[in-house]
């Protein structure tokens, strides 16, 4: 439904073709809508300038955001240093103008028409046109880029894109849908076309060069945002750099008082413990403080006691995307689903959240995820662990026999073994609690470490058995990228269970087309039991909240978190901070000079449960 703080804008046809000729007319009977009434969420304190020091654990295997091995963790920083067409507001949820000034539904419930900010640039100060729309579509198309999943959306989700001026679009799914989902589908954001120009090398003639993966694998693109990839040094830094107070995007107040700092420095320190170090001696900013040992037990030294650091927990009502272990179907034994129920029940998730994780995290319900309101089949339950339940299954499957080292063994010598990949070294005990655990139903859980990106890889590679991860996730739940036989078996795909079944293929289909929208939450539902009674996502935990320790130069507003907040500073990217922090230079100065000369301040330890479900 259109939201009613939305103001409509009459805006006349004629106007929009004074200097331009396109084949394509616009309706005459288009409702464009803004919204310039719903509140602000950052400070008019905010001041701009300073670099904000902060750190990744991996460099990344690419720049590109689409094609082989660009689905890694630092993907999020370069995809959102670019604005989307309209931007959701993290507390109430209603549509933002964001690359566009207005946007209005056609009659078909098919197509967007969006108008785009006519001073909007690319970092390189290239104006942003409907250009460059035709381009992203023609690029998402191309099987150049080796992405299946990209050019599947693009072609069998989006019907195309239409231009009427240079700043005035229409992106046409290609069926129909309600309103809310409609946005989510359309909400696109266009590549530069200027920054790839010609190719060189086009033997299939659509437009994008043959070796666009290997030619574009470091080569930054200019960006719609403030913020563009500046300096790279090779497996050790990078630096993103602001375009300027003068950025375009400042002129919408709902971008004002944010994305305030001049540069961000981002260094890769390959373990987390390490760079706590680099944190407490000055040479990071901020460091999330997620982990429970990191905020119960190592954030509590003179740096913090004499309130040089300051520590902040907030809550959130962010949705939670699927994850826990995931279990790869394809690999001998796990395609057994007694085996996988076995595993099911030997997991015991809940003694890791209370024994390593001071409780503070929370178990998830169902491995698909949480928070999709109306999309999510409440009705599920993760396991608990249970060592008899665990041993009839797998008896079932044929291992009823114990070696001497306690782990089962079927007729054929098989030992009932299994190794869990996992990226950082930080996990280690909440794997191995699984391990100990896993060992009183007779399974075997082998400690499989492979650090950073290169974890990831491994696993869309789908070598591994069994992954530990979690994945993000919208408003609308995935199912096609997880679960369709389309990507099933195959490398580059997020299909990490590898299970399919013709039933599950058909409601994904299902859901995929459906218009309405109670219908498609309960065709959601169906799919979330038929994933659970297929037992490949063992249901880990969730992290509702957002924690970090920050040197009090690091300013935030006097609400400092929204419903959305998923790190309090830049983390994994731009969005989830909603980047309102600010650097003051001269409480910098202050706290350097305190801290030679021994002055001291009062700690201060924040907690805001606002948000707190």
């Amino acid at each position: 439904m259109m939201n009613k703080k939305l103001t409509i804008l009459a805006l006349s046809t004629a106007a929009l073709f004074s200097s331009h000729v396109f084949s394509a007319e616009l309706p005459d009977n288009l409702q464009w809508q803004t919204n310039d009434t719903a509140p602000t969420f950052a400070s008019s304190d905010a001041t701009y300038g300073g670099s904000y020091r902060t750190y990744t654990l991996s460099f990344p295997q690419t720049f590109r955001t689409v094609g082989p091995d660009s689905n890694g963790a630092f993907r999020a920083w370069i995809l959102e240093a670019n604005l989307p067409p309209l931007i959701k507001h993290p507390n109430t949820g209603e549509w933002l103008p964001g690359l566009a000034q207005s946007w209005a539904f056609g009659d078909d419930n098919k197509t967007v028409y969006f108008k785009l900010n006519p001073k909007a640039t690319w970092s390189d100060g290239k104006p942003v046109t409907a250009d460059d729309y035709q381009f992203m579509l023609k690029l998402m198309r191309s099987t150049d880029i080796v992405a299946p999943w990209y050019n599947d959306f693009f072609t069998n989700e989006i019907a195309d894109i239409i231009t009427f001026d240079k700043n005035t679009v229409g992106i046409v799914s290609a069926k129909a849908r309600n309103r809310d989902e409609l946005i989510e589908y359309t909400n696109l954001m266009p590549r530069p076309e200027h920054f790839y120009g010609k190719p060189k090398v086009d033997k299939n003639n659509d437009g994008i060069d043959d070796k666009f993966v290997r030619k574009y694998n470091f080569k930054p693109e200019p960006v719609t945002g403030p913020y563009y990839i500046d300096k790279i040094k090779k497996g050790k830094n990078i630096t993103f750099k602001h375009v300027g107070e003068g950025w375009w995007g400042y002129e919408n107040k709902y971008n004002q008082h944010r994305y305030n700092v001049e540069k961000i420095n981002i260094k890769v320190i390959r373990d987390a413990d390490i760079a706590l170090k680099h944190f407490e001696k000055g040479n990071l900013d901020s460091f999330d403080l997620v982990r429970p040992d990191l905020w119960h037990e190592k954030s509590s030294g003179k740096n913090y006691q004499n309130g040089y650091i300051q520590k902040a927990w907030v809550f959130n009502q962010a949705p939670v995307g699927a994850g826990g272990l995931w279990l790869n179907t394809a690999k001998p034994m796990l395609n057994d689903i007694n085996v996988r129920k076995g595993i099911m029940y030997a997991t015991d998730f809940d003694m890791m959240i209370e024994k390593v994780l001071r409780g503070d995290y929370s178990r998830k319900p169902n491995g698909m995820g949480f928070g999709h309101i109306g999309y999510d089949n409440t009705e599920i339950k993760a396991p608990k662990f249970d060592a008899k339940k665990a041993i009839e299954y797998f008896e079932q499957a044929g291992f009823t026999k114990v070696g001497s080292d306690g782990i089962r063994v079927n007729d054929k010598g098989e030992r009932l073994s299994f190794a869990v990949t996992y990226s950082q070294q930080s996990f280690t005990p909440r794997v191995a609690v699984l391990k100990e655990q896993a060992k009183l139903a007779g399974l075997d859980l082998e400690l499989n470490l492979i650090d950073g990106s290169s974890m990831f890889k491994y696993v869309l590679e789908k070598k591994h058995d069994i992954s530990f991860h979690n994945m993000g996730t919208g408003d609308i739940p995935a199912y096609w990228e997880y679960f369709h036989s389309d990507n099933a078996n195959k490398p580059q795909t997020n299909h990490f269970t590898n299970f399919t079944s013709p039933e599950l293929d058909s409601l994904i289909d299902s859901f995929k087309n459906e218009f309405d929208i109670e219908k498609k939450r309960a065709l959601s539902r169906k799919i979330q039991q038929v994933i659970a009674d297929a037992n490949v996502i063992v249901p880990g935990y969730m992290v509702p909240y957002a924690r970090a320790g920050y040197w009090r130069w690091m300013k935030l507003p006097e609400n400092m978190a929204t419903k959305q907040t998923g790190y309090l500073f830049h983390g994994w990217g731009f969005s989830q901070t909603f980047s309102t922090f600010w650097i003051d230079e001269a409480a910098k100065k202050e706290t350097k000079a305190a801290m030679k000369s021994g002055k001291t301040f009062e700690p201060v330890t924040i907690i805001d449960d606002t948000y707190k479900l």
